[in-house]
């Protein structure tokens, strides 16, 4: 077929196509380089446009081509638990985006779960080593042992932030993969949108896979870190979206938002901080200083432990929100390759850069499991410390 013939399609698809992206006419009618929007009208009338028309519709809504040929629009589903809510009701449609992501992850999971069993490598005895019906502090403190985190292990950090890149790194050394990434895969131009999810974990008895989103706010994501980590440690994986640090009112996600909380700030340390700083006017910066964590962190916490009010913690949250959101500043981006390692996760990156240096797996593998290709892949190889030859 010729791109310059004629084909008819279905008009709801293609209508479809265009709301799933979340565009109106006039905005995909400029990413499609049309004259006016009247041209994308019509096509959603008729159904009748061009086949390289077709390549580009395809391209600027972020759906496979092959869709678009349908007699209907297909049922777009995650793949995984769906435990996201907004507002107290169920998030509706996933965006391309959101969709898109979780299949690179699997991928990458599905690579790593075949690479550690070709090794011999065991399975991780933690991944669903607990139940809902556990004790919240018994998790918490076998997630923390697991790590290797001793007791009062965060206020030995400088700074929440270095304690987050701690964590990072010893859950890397446990086995789990974790990736923290704020747009699709290295396109700056597809923000992914913390509105519509926080994080999500895949469990897997050998190569478990925690995201962060990370266009959410950097003082929200140790908390969501901690949350999927009790995800893997009940074997069930899920994406999870919730407001104000708190969970739906969906067992899962109250538990693990439980045991997250405990994991961050164990209650008995939390009483005797409290009894401290109770009457400090910036209590919750005490606290949060104490333990490493956000001053979100640390009121959800006194909340939680009924120091607090609901309505207070609530009050709390707004302010910081529209503080932070007013402060926050716009990065000017850091080292590509150390984001690189953010964003394809360090543990994973050195297992394809060197199943591919060793000729286990073809370059062009390499390229799509990584997002990288050529010499920014080879640079990446040598960012981790291997050579290009």
């Amino acid at each position: 077929m010729k791109r310059s013939e004629m084909v008819t399609l279905e008009p709801g698809v293609l209508r479809w196509a265009r709301e799933r992206a979340g565009l109106d006419v006039i905005l995909l009618a400029h990413k499609l380089g049309v004259k006016a929007a009247k041209e994308v009208e019509e096509w959603e009338e008729t159904g009748t446009l061009r086949v390289k028309q077709v390549d580009k519709l395809a391209h600027a809504t972020h759906t496979p081509v092959g869709y678009l040929y349908l007699r209907e629009p297909p049922k777009d589903e995650l793949p995984i638990p769906d435990f996201r809510t907004g507002r107290d009701t169920k998030l509706g449609t996933p965006s391309p985006d959101l969709l898109e992501t979780v299949q690179t992850m699997l991928r990458r999971q599905a690579w790593m779960r075949d690479q550690l069993i070709e090794e011999g490598h065991a399975p991780l005895p933690f991944v669903g080593s607990a139940a809902l019906r556990s004790a919240v502090d018994q998790v918490a403190s076998n997630i923390r042992r697991t790590l290797g985190l001793a007791d009062g292990w965060a206020e030995r950090e400088s700074s929440w932030k270095e304690a987050l890149k701690r964590l990072r790194s010893v859950i890397e050394e446990a086995g789990v993969l974790i990736v923290i990434n704020g747009v699709v895969g290295n396109s700056t131009r597809r923000k992914l949108n913390p509105d519509e999810f926080r994080g999500f974990a895949l469990s897997d008895p050998y190569a478990p896979l925690i995201f962060v989103n990370n266009a959410d706010y950097k003082a929200a994501q140790m908390f969501t870190i901690a949350h999927e980590l009790a995800h893997l440690w009940l074997g069930e994986g899920g994406v999870s979206g919730f407001e104000a640090l708190e969970p739906p009112p969906i067992p899962v996600e109250q538990f693990c938002n439980k045991v997250a909380a405990e994991f961050l700030i164990p209650e008995g340390e939390l009483r005797r901080a409290w009894e401290e700083g109770a009457l400090r006017d910036d209590v919750f910066d005490f606290i949060a200083r104490r333990f490493r964590v956000s001053t979100v962190v640390a009121a959800r916490r006194a909340f939680d432990a009924g120091f607090i009010s609901h309505d207070e913690f609530l009050s709390f949250y707004q302010g910081w929100e529209v503080d932070t959101r007013r402060n926050t500043t716009k990065s000017k981006g850091g080292d590509f390759w150390n984001t690189q390692n953010v964003r394809i996760g360090h543990r994973f990156g050195k297992a394809v850069v060197r199943a591919a240096k060793e000729g286990r797996l073809l370059y062009s593998e390499a390229y799509r499991l990584t997002g990288l290709r050529g010499a920014t892949f080879d640079h990446f190889a040598k960012s981790l410390g291997y050579g290009t030859t």
